[in-house]
């Protein structure tokens, strides 16, 4: 007995604290990239019911940080669910969690898959044919684009991470942003500022829409996963899940909006530079026959670009033949019908008032050229 305790004793002594590095907590935690050098294939289990699981032996090595050039050999747990495994092969390139322990144990993990590059590809390419076939106005719009990015980045979304109203700093920013790029693309004139006044009210229009309505069906902005993982996190703040919802509906509206009021705009100014003697009522008319042959595709663009996401339910309730009824009232259902309808009332309702607009000040201005 004594002997059996005595080894005990030792064993603890001598096995070294970093086995039970698991259960520790890390000291730092990295995400960096890695290339992929070695793969060995372990062996398939079957564990309960009928769940296969494997473990890939990665050798790899870091590509970038503070362990750059680094090689690890690490332990790639797959379990035979595609939404969730990780499988590499040699000379993939792939992004890893580096964790530090205390007594200087660092282990590393297989995170994802590293897809930074050809999205850079792509974005560049964007970019470029923006550039050779807009040439200075393509210039303006990446500019513009950048912005948009910059006022959503670091004032929008800081400001909801604060804990504001997200509805008011939605509208607000959504109207930074239109009166920013169409100035930059358009310049300062009549032809701009209607463009602005007619997207500026589509979009809130759009916004009380969906407000007015989502309150009387009783949406919760908690239909997606996303939002719902807010609830957990470390800032602790307390979301107005609801206002987050209609947030979003602004800001999806607001891109379509904002293409629609700007060519009316556009094409009214053109048509009356065509022929200066119209009156306003045959400006206006001529303004509103181009936005019905807008008004068709863009409602399209945006029922399409809200089905298109949902698709994957969509074909779940196929599969079950779902009541229409139950479809209809779901949360996740009716959120995105609210959404896709909002916001094309307010596109709708921005063709007639950017024509109104627009007549109104080009008219203003042949006068005003005439007096001097």
């Amino acid at each position: 007995m004594k002997n059996n305790l005595w080894i005990v004793l030792l064993l603890v002594v001598l096995i070294p604290s970093n086995v039970h590095g698991e259960y520790m907590e890390p000291v730092d935690t990295y995400m960096e990239r890695a290339i992929v050098l070695e793969v060995e294939e372990g062996e398939v289990i079957e564990e309960v019911e009928g769940i296969l699981t494997q473990v890939q032996y990665v050798k790899l090595e870091i590509i970038s940080g503070k362990y750059k050039g680094k090689i690890f050999e690490t332990e790639n747990h797959l379990s035979d669910n595609i939404a969730y495994d990780i499988v590499v092969k040699k000379g993939d390139k792939v992004v890893v969690g580096i964790e530090e322990y205390d007594d200087d144990l660092v282990e590393v993990y297989v995170s994802d898959y590293a897809r930074q590059n050809y999205i850079f590809y792509l974005l560049g390419l964007f970019v470029l044919l923006i550039i050779v076939i807009g040439r200075e106005k393509g210039i303006k719009a990446v500019i513009t684009l950048a912005i948009t990015i910059f006022m959503i980045m670091k004032v929008l979304l800081p400001l909801m991470l604060k804990g504001i109203n997200p509805i008011p700093i939605s509208v607000l920013v959504s109207i930074g942003v239109t009166i920013i790029t169409i100035f930059l693309i358009g310049g300062i004139n009549s032809k701009s500022i209607s463009a602005i006044v007619g997207t500026s009210s589509g979009v809130i229009i759009s916004g009380l829409i969906a407000y007015f309505v989502g309150s009387q069906v009783r949406l919760t902005g908690l239909s997606a996963e996303e939002a719902t993982m807010l609830m957990y996190i470390p800032q602790g703040v307390d979301f107005d899940f609801r206002g987050l919802l209609f947030s979003g509906i602004i800001l999806g509206a607001l891109g379509a909006i904002m293409d629609v009021g700007m060519s009316i705009a556009s094409s009214i100014e053109e048509i009356h530079n065509a022929n200066e003697n119209l009156t306003k009522r045959e400006l206006f008319n001529s303004g509103m026959n181009v936005g019905k042959d807008i008004m068709g595709t863009m409602t399209n663009t945006l029922i399409l670009a809200y089905t298109g996401s949902s698709i994957p339910l969509l074909l779940l309730f196929m599969a079950y033949e779902t009541s229409m009824i139950k479809i209809i009232n779901l949360d996740i259902i009716a959120t995105e019908i609210v959404r896709s309808l909002s916001g094309s009332i307010g596109l709708v309702l921005t063709i007639p008032l950017t024509a109104l607009i627009s007549t109104v000040l080009i008219k203003r201005d042949k006068v005003e050229k005439m007096s001097k």
